[in-house]
C-alpha cells in the first residue's frame, strides 16, 4: 500500500505538467493580456501609449516567449512560489489565494456531505421499494436534480423561495469558519445544499442501481435463507459490495462540484476561487490562474486517491493489485 501511495504521489507531478500546460495555453489564445487591459487607462499619444506599453510589457516580464514564461512560473513553483500577480503591486499569488481555499474547500465539503446524505439513503430506499410509488417519485426526483442548473436554481432560492418562506437573507459580509462559526453556516447553507442537490441526482441512481444488482447475488439469497434480518443483510452484505462503484462515482463528481462552486461563489459573492478565478481570467492575470488550477488539480487528485485507498478497505482483495 505504502508503494502504491508514493507512486502515484509521483504521478502527480507529470499530470499537474500537463493541467497547467493545457491551462496556460488555453489562456494565451484569448483576445489580449494584461499589458492591454491596463494600457486602457492610459491617456496619452499614440507614440506614448506604445512606449508604456513596451515598458509596462518589460517590466512584467511579458515580453518573453511562452516557454521562457511557463518555465519560470514551474521554477518558482518547485521553489515554493506561485510567484506574483500582474496587478496590485507585485501581490504574491499565495498570500491571495491562501485565505480563498478553505472557502472552496468548505464549500466543497458541505456541498459532497449533504449531496451522500441525501442520495445513499434515498437510493437505498428506492431499492427497497422497487416499481412502488415511492420508487417512482424518487427517480423522477433523481431525473430533476439532474436537470435543473445550479445557476438557475440559486437564482430561484435567492430571489422568490428566501423571501416567499420568510427565511432571514444571506449574510452578504463573509464570516469564516473559525471567526464566527453562526454567521458562517449561514452564508453556506444554501450554496451548500445547491451543491449538493446537484451531485445527489447521480449518487441517488447509482445507489438504487448497485443495491438492486446486489440484492440479485447468490451470497444475499444465502444470508436471508440463515433468517438473518433484512436490516442485516443490507448493512452486511449489501453495502459493503455496492459501496464501490457508489464511490468511484462520488470520486468522478469531486471535479464537477469544485466547477460548480465557482458559479456559485460568483452568485453568492463568497471570496473563494471561483470568485477569483472569473476576476483573474477578465485581467488575464495568468500567475493567478495557473495558481488556481494548480490548487484544483492537486485536490482533485488527492482525492481520488483517498477513494482508491477506500476501495481496498471496502475489498481486502484490491490489495493484491497494489503491489503490481
Amino acid at each position: 500500500m505504502q508503494q502504491y501511495v508514493i507512486r502515484r504521489l509521483l504521478l502527480m507531478i507529470p499530470t499537474i505538467i500537463g493541467v497547467t500546460i493545457i491551462v496556460s495555453g488555453i489562456v494565451r489564445l484569448l483576445p489580449g493580456d494584461a499589458v492591454d487591459i491596463l494600457a486602457e487607462q492610459f491617456q496619452g499619444t499614440v507614440e506614448e501609449q506604445e512606449s508604456y506599453e513596451t515598458e509596462l510589457r518589460k517590466e512584467l516580464r511579458l515580453d518573453r516567449s511562452w516557454p521562457e514564461q511557463y518555465g519560470d512560473w514551474v521554477w518558482n513553483v518547485a521553489r515554493g512560489k506561485l510567484g506574483t500577480s500582474l496587478y496590485g503591486n507585485e501581490r504574491d499569488v499565495w498570500s491571495d489565494l491562501r485565505p480563498r481555499i478553505a472557502v472552496t474547500v468548505e464549500l466543497a465539503l458541505l456541498g459532497l456531505l449533504i449531496g451522500t446524505t441525501i442520495a445513499i439513503p434515498l437510493g437505498i430506499f428506492s431499492a427497497l421499494k422497487r416499481n412502488t410509488i415511492a420508487d417512482y417519485g424518487i427517480r423522477s426526483l433523481a431525473i430533476a436534480f439532474l436537470a435543473v442548473p445550479t445557476f438557475w436554481l440559486a437564482t430561484i432560492v435567492i430571489a422568490i423561495i428566501i423571501p416567499k418562506l420568510g427565511l432571514p437573507p444571506l449574510p452578504i459580509r463573509y464570516h469564516g469558519l473559525f471567526e464566527n462559526p453562526i454567521e458562517n453556516i449561514k452564508q453556506l447553507w444554501v450554496p451548500s445544499m445547491i451543491l449538493g442537490l446537484a451531485l445527489a441526482g447521480i449518487v441517488m441512481r447509482i445507489t438504487r442501481s448497485q443495491i438492486l444488482e446486489a440484492l440479485q447475488q447468490d451470497y444475499v439469497r444465502t444470508a436471508s435463507s440463515k433468517g438473518l434480518r433484512k436490516f442485516t443483510v443490507i448493512n452486511r452484505h449489501v453495502m459493503k459490495n455496492a459501496l464501490i462503484p457508489i464511490i468511484t462515482i462520488i470520486g468522478v463528481q469531486i471535479s464537477l462540484v469544485i466547477s460548480g462552486s465557482v458559479v456559485l461563489e460568483t452568485i453568492f459573492v463568497l471570496p473563494g476561487l471561483g470568485l477569483r478565478l472569473i476576476r483573474a481570467l477578465g485581467e488575464r492575470d495568468i500567475p493567478v490562474i495557473l495558481g488556481i488550477n494548480l490548487f484544483v488539480a492537486i485536490f482533485v487528485i488527492l482525492a481520488n486517491l483517498f477513494i482508491d485507498i477506500a476501495y481496498s478497505a471496502l475489498d481486502p482483495r484490491l490489495k493484491l493489485s497494489r503491489k503490481i
